[in-house]
Parts: C-alpha cells; sequence; structure tokens
C-alpha cells in the first residue's frame, strides 16, 4: 500500500477517535473508493494510481457542486465543497495558470508545424506532464487560447 493510501487510513482512525462525523464519512468514502481500486488493479495501489482516485473524488465531487448550484441547491453544493477541502491536502500541490502556460509552450516547442495545429497531440504530450497537479479543462482552454 502506498504511503498516500496509509495516510488516509491513519488519519481516519485519528479523525474516528476525535469523533469528527464529517470528516470520518468523506474519509471513509475515499477509503472505500481506494479498495475498490485496488481490487479491480488486483495489486496494492502505487502513490500515482491512489492519487488519480482522489483527483477522480474531487472531480466527481465539483461537478455535483456545480450541478446542485445550478439547480438552486446551495447547502447540498457547500456540502459537496466541505468534501472537496477534506480531499485535497492529499493531492499535490495546483499548477498555477502560469506553469501550465510554460509546459504547454515547451510542449508546442517540441513539436513540428503540423501536430502544432492539432489540439489532441498537445494535449496528448501535455496531460502526463500535469497529471494530477490541474484541471484537464483548464488545460484545455489554455492548449486552445494558445493555439489561437
Amino acid at each position: 500500500m502506498g504511503a498516500v493510501a496509509e495516510q488516509i487510513f491513519a488519519d481516519l482512525k485519528q479523525a474516528m477517535k476525535a469523533r469528527e462525523r464529517e470528516r470520518v464519512g468523506v474519509l471513509r468514502m475515499v477509503r472505500a473508493d481506494l479498495q475498490n481500486a485496488q481490487i479491480a488493479a488486483g495489486h496494492d495501489l502505487s502513490d500515482d494510481e491512489a492519487l488519480a482516485v482522489l483527483t477522480r473524488a474531487v472531480k466527481r465531487r465539483r461537478e455535483a457542486a456545480s450541478q446542485y448550484r445550478s439547480a438552486g441547491a446551495e447547502e447540498r453544493a457547500a456540502a459537496e465543497e466541505g468534501e472537496i477541502a477534506i480531499i485535497e491536502p492529499y493531492l499535490p500541490a495546483q499548477l498555477s495558470e502560469a506553469e501550465v502556460v510554460a509546459l504547454i509552450d515547451a510542449a508546442l516547442a517540441e513539436m513540428d508545424e503540423q501536430e502544432r495545429s492539432n489540439l489532441g497531440k498537445v494535449m496528448q504530450a501535455v496531460m502526463p506532464k500535469v497529471a494530477g497537479r490541474a484541471d484537464g479543462k483548464q488545460v484545455n482552454a489554455l492548449v486552445r487560447q494558445r493555439l489561437g
């Protein structure tokens, strides 16, 4: 088991002892996601695999919060954002917009003219470099902006 998963399990025990209901609930859901991913993979998850699971969990909650907010359910949106706040500390620090633009520019510099005009090729070159440290929608928007 990777260090990230071990930290989550340790924090879950600590939250249970401190009787932090909301934190316990969120960490239990995350633990279940990690265990399901481990079963599906058939081996202990590496830290990168665990971070991918956490990133998906945050993404799902962001989408749910957005949908709740557009439906006028502000309390439910706030609850989803509260869960995000509990999960995010386990993720690596997010890249700033300037850092993402620099990675995009570096990828464009390495490509020939035909590849540069292809959004998919640029995204394919950039996404592994930002894995888990930037939102794919943000990267896509920035690539489109850079391509003109």
